[in-house]
């Protein structure tokens, strides 16, 4: 699944590595229940047919599909081939039966029915005009129908006292991204984004991580994960050399420094916002 080269503005900056998927199935340990409560509080329940939209290795699916319930059913659609194959396969080994999963872009599959909700998490980030893109997913819903989206904010990555490791990671992390077209703020704009959409003014959540110490491990880890994902398009781009980040060795450094000053860390912003069509 490997796959070589860099980004172009305005594409999928991650890939869908072997190393990546794993790192997202990890990452959804993390934020699986800040998700859970963003879908709750918009009004997914038991019953509802749900499409989930860019749900690469599965996670938000399998999530909404334990909402739902039995009676309810789940479609999780991304254009990465390699992506649903993992979720397909995922699903098969949780032997999870309401939940299906379907290769193309979502604004140009056709469905048989309307669906009682379109959900997504970390999406909109990577559109080149997420106001359009959420407006073409209307076209899916009936009457009533939920629009959820869960985003991130990076602006509300911090440390206590600084960790030099870890705020060069974050700090190299944005920089790229946003050099590749990727909206590291999605979380705070979610509000005119959704009017933009031509949407009725949503409602917002926002929640962060925060763990100290010993007890950032998972999140260095996911850090370093994001750096060895974005190292090839980190040195085209001249910001830092694989020599320097050493990403073998990146999340036990940072560990080992969090743990040396007792320190603090706040994760980005985890915004959620909803509204029905």
């Amino acid at each position: 699944m490997e796959s070589q080269g860099t980004a172009q503005p305005g594409a999928y900056l991650l890939g869908h590595t072997d190393g990546e998927i794993d790192r997202l199935v990890k990452q959804a340990r993390l934020v699986d229940p800040i998700t859970e409560r963003i879908l709750r509080m918009a009004g997914v329940r038991s019953g509802m047919r749900v499409l989930d939209i860019g749900t690469g290795a599965g996670d938000v699916a399998f999530l909404v599909a334990a909402i739902v319930g039995p009676a309810g059913e789940v479609v999780g659609v991304d254009n990465a081939v390699v992506a649903i194959e993992a979720a397909r396969h995922r699903a098969g080994e949780r032997a999870i039966s309401n939940v299906r999963f379907l290769a193309g872009e979502p604004g140009e599959l056709e469905f048989d029915r309307p669906f009682d909700a379109v959900v997504g998490r970390y999406v909109l980030q990577f559109q080149p005009d997420p106001a359009a893109f959420l407006r073409g997913l209307t076209r899916h819903l009936g009457p009533g129908g939920l629009v959820v989206f869960h985003e991130l904010d990076w602006s509300g990555v911090a440390s206590r006292p600084a960790l030099p490791t870890f705020d060069r990671c974050c700090a190299l992390i944005v920089e790229t991204m946003r050099r590749r077209g990727t909206e590291t703020r999605m979380g705070g704009k979610l509000y005119p984004t959704f009017l933009a959409a031509g949407l009725q003014p949503p409602m917002l959540h926002l929640e962060a991580i925060m763990a100290g110490g010993p007890h950032t491990a998972l999140r260095m880890d996911l850090v370093a994960g994001l750096v060895r994902t974005l190292l090839p398009e980190i040195e085209q781009l001249g910001l830092a050399t694989a020599e320097e980040l050493a990403v073998e060795t990146l999340a036990q450094r940072m560990l080992a420094e969090a743990i040396e000053c007792s320190a603090t860390i706040v994760a980005h912003h985890q915004v959620g916002a909803w509204t029905s069509v």
